[in-house]
């Protein structure tokens, strides 16, 4: 491989970590871990305790049994085919937490930021464009003024200029 052909691997590689899209989605998967966190300890903490409150304590122990005997053998292997409905109701939950949490302290206060940020630059562009054509406006009259006093031959040339300078 030619020095340039590296050179050119690694300017690319550099573009692509540099995309402003990259660096987001890094720092979105560090939060996301660290909040994953927070929300494991709401679930274990709080969540399964109260559901616990009417079953068992974890809700891993949530199970079903499809081919009896369901237990653990003499030699310590499981017998029978158990469904852990449990595990997936506190995967479940967990997610449904997150997603709750993450919508509405995260994107519903961004989405109504962005929002009013929005109305703002239009509000803004209306007052821009009013300008804007008001200023037209008056050198469209200005224009035809000057027009109109060219066919009548009115007005004056000034001071030692000509009528037909324009």
């Amino acid at each position: 491989m030619s020095e340039k052909k590296k050179v050119s691997v690694l300017a690319g590689f550099k573009a692509f970590l540099m995309r402003g899209n990259v660096v987001d989605l890094a720092v979105a998967v560090v939060i996301g871990a660290a909040f994953t966190n927070i929300v494991n300890s709401v679930v274990k903490g709080i969540i399964s305790p109260v559901i616990g409150a009417v079953g068992t304590q974890s809700l891993d122990g949530y199970k079903s049994c499809l081919k009896s005997p369901c237990g653990v053998g003499a030699n310590g292997q499981p017998t029978g085919v158990e469904i852990l409905w449990g595990s997936v109701l506190n995967a479940t939950l967990t997610f449904v937490i997150t997603a709750a949490v993450v919508y509405f302290l995260m994107v519903l206060p961004m989405s109504k930021y962005l929002a009013k940020q929005e109305a703002r630059r239009k509000a803004k562009e209306g007052v821009q464009e009013t300008m804007e054509i008001t200023e037209l406006e008056v050198l469209k009259e200005i224009r035809d003024t000057l027009v109109a006093q060219r066919t009548n031959g009115g007005g004056s040339a000034g001071p030692g200029g000509s009528r037909d300078a324009f």
